[in-house]
């Protein structure tokens, strides 16, 4: 008996490891939550492109949008942790969404295996380029003499536009109006129009309209200037403190993946995000590659958790 089960256990070991080893076997499905287009899917999609041409498998990007991202990360997490599903997210669905809509299908500090995060970049203030507002010293004196009624785009509530504006607000002690949008594209082109007063962008999305001359940048959301950027100020060489801000895109898998493809998966990646042509795909537009490791990432993730919930608190915010 005891060399029957000792077989049995050989023969399951031996299998695990082929299965580990053979990763990946079959096409695998990158979900991006958010439609086509935006940061999330062109990052799934460099990434998709370049594990296809490296592993000689198909990587195949699936946009599943709605629910501010959380419905195509409940169907990841709902998918067998085998290594053909993916996800492909921004920080909303990871560590703002949990805070906003009750009743979530996934639990996200618990249910997914963190792979990595893939990009990050600041956000930027930018106002229309014929706004009285030269400066961020402008901005807060104008809020402060005008509470309430300067007028902040954002790509929905909730998004990372709206919460760094709602955190500069806490900051500086003042209050804007926060105008909420179904996605970037719209709020991009209702600033341009000048229908609204400023907003808090990602880099990648307007630094073309910056560099054309069609937006001011008055300031950066970064711990340090963007290379893109080099001569617009940090919000704390302003003398805005405490709004260090990233927005940020990362890769996870559903939980239980085996070690040895959660290993194969993680040297994928990092390996394709630091491949000189899609590197500097990224850095052209103001995206910084981190490909930093699970570790790492699971601890960034908790203090991202807590520091959006506190705002999120602070600041009384839903998503009606």
């Amino acid at each position: 008996m005891k060399t029957i089960i000792t077989a049995l256990a050989f023969s399951l070991v031996t299998c695990t490891t082929a299965l580990a080893q053979a990763w990946p076997s079959k096409p695998v499905t990158i979900v991006v939550p958010f439609p086509p287009g935006g940061s999330t899917d062109m990052v799934g999609r460099a990434i998709s492109t370049k594990l296809s041409a490296t592993l000689g498998q198909s990587f195949l990007v699936d946009n599943k949008a709605g629910a501010t991202g959380t419905i195509g990360a409940t169907q990841v997490k709902r998918s067998a942790p085998d290594g053909t599903t993916l996800l492909v997210t921004s920080l909303g669905p990871l560590v703002i969404a949990p805070h906003l809509i009750k009743g979530m299908q996934y639990d996200a500090m618990k249910d997914f295996d963190l792979i990595t995060v893939a990009v990050q970049a600041p956000n930027v203030l930018v106002v229309p380029a014929n706004s009285p507002h030269r400066s961020v010293a402008d901005v807060i004196a104008y809020e402060k003499k005008n509470p309430g009624k300067m007028t902040f785009a954002s790509s929905g509530n909730g998004s990372s536009d709206h919460l760094t504006a709602e955190l500069f607000w806490q900051e500086t002690g003042t209050t804007g109006l926060h105008v909420p949008y179904k996605g970037g594209a719209p709020a991009i082109t209702d600033l341009l129009g000048g229908q609204v007063d400023a907003s808090f962008q990602n880099v990648n999305a307007v630094v073309q309209n910056i560099k054309a001359g069609k937006f001011r940048a008055l300031a950066v959301t970064g711990d340090k200037r963007s290379p893109v950027l080099p001569d617009v100020p940090t919000l704390a060489e302003t003398g805005v403190k405490n709004v260090d801000v990233y927005s940020w895109q990362a890769v996870v898998a559903p939980k239980g993946l085996p070690a040895d493809v959660r290993s194969k998966l993680h040297a994928s990646i990092v390996a394709a995000l630091n491949d000189p042509a899609v590197k500097q795909q990224f850095t052209d537009i103001g995206l910084e590659v981190v490909a930093n490791t699970p570790e790492q990432f699971a601890a960034f993730q908790a203090k991202e958790f807590a520091r959006w919930k506190k705002v999120i608190e602070a600041g009384k915010i839903t998503i009606e």
